[in-house]
């Protein structure tokens, strides 16, 4: 799956005062008496002073970065993330290595079995559980899920992934987490900093059979961590910003 980034420059004008040519026409006069030494002197040092300041602006319009830059400046560029809501207000939902926000009036809807999993009984072999944590509009159209998987179930490797770029680029790790056939519309590698440096995380949001998906991913000591939020693509409009914030509020711990 290929993720394509389509820029287009334009060229920059060349500036008015790329080439200056100065023409002198003298202009005619009626003949007058030869003007003395000393005022010939005046003359000279006036006309040296003239095209030495001229100049003197001619080169620090041209050499200086900093007037360049200016002169030159881009328009400002758009945020890394639009539509993004403060969540600081909802409640944090608290797991397994990992906090999330949770939208206002989302219910959790994780099953009694979901919380049994995972734990072994007499020797027998542990059933992975299938949501670290799992939440839903009133209607149940929206839904706000975590899952956790073991990276070298994602990517064959032999050694622990500690972040997620050790599962491969964002472009290369979408065909891990984006589904065949969805259309993406935003792909972006988020750095957070943490006490022993930067964390990244992978965000992906794409639509696939009426569905919109945004979603977050993570890598903590082998264990990568999913946080997604979907919803009817007819309800993202109005709801897009809520789930899109919700998804990004995940936090490895």
């Amino acid at each position: 799956m290929a993720i394509l980034l389509s820029l287009s420059f334009h060229p920059p004008k060349p500036p008015l005062n790329s080439s200056i040519a100065i023409f002198i026409t003298p202009t005619p006069t009626s003949p007058s008496p030869t003007p003395t030494g000393s005022l010939l002197n005046t003359i000279s040092k006036r006309q040296f002073i003239l095209k030495t300041t001229l100049l003197g602006a001619i080169s620090l319009a041209t050499q200086n970065p900093l007037a360049q830059s200016v002169a030159e400046s881009p328009p400002p560029s758009r945020p890394a993330l639009s539509g993004i809501a403060n969540t600081k207000s909802w409640f944090q939902f608290y797991g397994d290595g990992f906090s999330i926000r949770v939208p206002p009036q989302f219910q959790d809807i994780m099953e009694p079995e979901d919380f049994n999993a995972g734990m072994s009984l007499y020797g027998d072999k542990a059933k992975p559980r299938t949501f670290a944590a799992r939440f839903a509009s009133p209607d149940g159209s929206e839904v706000l899920s975590v899952v956790i998987r073991p990276s070298n179930q994602l990517r064959i490797t032999f050694l622990e992934a500690k972040d997620i770029t050790d599962l491969g680029s964002l472009k290369e790790a979408a065909k891990i987490f984006v589904p065949g056939g969805a259309t993406i519309y935003s792909a972006r590698t988020i750095r957070i900093k943490e006490d022993e440096g930067f964390r990244s995380y992978y965000f992906y949001e794409f639509g696939r059979d009426e569905e919109h998906v945004a979603l977050v991913a993570a890598v903590n000591s082998g264990k990568t961590i999913i946080a997604g939020a979907t919803a009817p693509q007819s309800k993202w409009d109005d709801d897009g910003v809520k789930l899109r914030s919700a998804a990004i509020s995940l936090t490895v711990l």
